[in-house]
């Protein structure tokens, strides 16, 4: 199965986003143990973002917008129970790979759905920042989530 290109551009984009507030979310529900009210959660990962960036009020407004399209990202993608879902697929003596993939092709059209808002809300808020607030999502970014930046090996820059 090959991926056309704007669907992979979409997906990496979907889940580069949502790593990003996941990551600032999951930090906030571990320090917090905020499990339960995502409303409460976005205020306060609104209020500790906006605080670390030092945003205005109009970058504030476009977290807030980033937050409620991953949040509708996340629920679509999850569905009503991942779990029970997961387990579905594999309950039977034999991988029910009929029910895989509807799963899959569900949340490949969760993703085309709802990735552009992402994508667009993503781009209108890290576009607002200015190129010091910008490096410190870039810094936090790798240093939360592992991940090495796009193009980067060992320590060498590579071109792509």
């Amino acid at each position: 199965m090959t991926i056309k290109p704007w669907i992979r551009r979409t997906l990496i984009g979907v889940f580069g986003a949502a790593a990003l507030l996941g990551g600032i979310g999951a930090y906030a529900a571990h320090e917090y143990g905020w499990h339960g009210d995502p409303a409460q959660m976005k205020r306060h990962m609104v209020e500790r973002i906006s605080g670390r960036l030092e945003l205005n009020d109009t970058q504030k407004a476009r977290l807030g917008v980033l937050a409620d399209a991953l949040m509708a990202q996340r629920q679509a993608l999850h569905g009503s129970d991942p779990k029970a879902e997961m387990q579905a697929v594999i309950a039977g003596p034999a991988f029910d790979r009929t029910r895989a993939e509807a799963l899959l092709s569900s949340k490949i059209a969760a993703l085309q759905s709802g990735g552009p808002a992402v994508l667009t809300a993503m781009a209108d808020f890290y576009d607002s920042l200015d190129p010091a607030q910008q490096v410190k999502v870039r810094a936090f970014v790798a240093e939360h989530h592992g991940h090495r930046m796009h193009g980067e090996r060992d320590g060498q820059q590579h071109d792509n």
